[in-house]
């Protein structure tokens, strides 16, 4: 399936596993292949994300709530269950000292895994792939590109899923500018 990769998707596989080796990840999630499309410039999947308003800082913020575990939707969720974060992090803090969560291993991005070698793939962002795979063919495009991987982010449950659509970007929308982009770089 690569063999039909762009230079361009080709390069947001690479960068997807050097972003989950920044946050300390096992292995390649949906959210790390989102950023990476933002490290591959311009590309068809930035004009999408522009267009709808999905603005990279932002998508980095939301990544980084996921990854503390205790973003607004986190909290709101466990308030819910009676359990205050704030007051967590203020008992931690009394019974370890100030700051203590902030010392911990993955706060300060020490790994405990081997930093070389490939980290493999969790199992949404392979289907992510699959999906971006499909997506090409059912366009009749005979390649696999930065666009078809958004799609594929789209219709696949994670994290980058949860991200595009609190941002407002929907797999319709998506796919109907992606068509609409070759399209218009074929007429070219």
């Amino acid at each position: 399936m690569f063999e039909r990769f762009t230079d361009e998707a080709r390069q947001v596989v690479v960068l997807a596993q050097e972003r989950a080796r920044e946050h300390g990840a096992g292995a390649i999630g949906t959210e790390h292949l989102l950023l990476a499309l933002y490290r591959v410039p311009d590309n068809l999947a930035l004009a999408v994300l522009g267009a709808n308003g999905v603005d990279r800082d932002a998508v980095e913020a939301d990544v980084d709530a996921l990854r503390e575990g205790y973003g607004p939707a986190a909290a709101e969720a466990l308030a819910t269950l009676g359990i205050d974060l704030d007051e967590v992090r203020r008992q931690v803090d009394e019974a370890f000292g100030p700051g203590a969560l902030d010392r911990t291993r993955s706060a300060s991005g020490k790994e405990s895994w081997w930093k070389g070698g490939h980290l493999g793939f969790e199992r949404a962002s392979r289907k992510v792939l699959e999906l971006a795979l499909r997506e090409a063919m059912r366009l009749e495009h005979g390649y696999i590109g930065t666009e078809h991987i958004l799609l594929g982010l789209l219709q696949t449950e994670g994290a980058a899923q949860r991200i595009l659509l609190a941002r407002g970007l929907r797999v319709q929308t998506a796919t109907a500018m992606v068509d609409g982009l070759v399209r218009s770089q074929r007429a070219s």
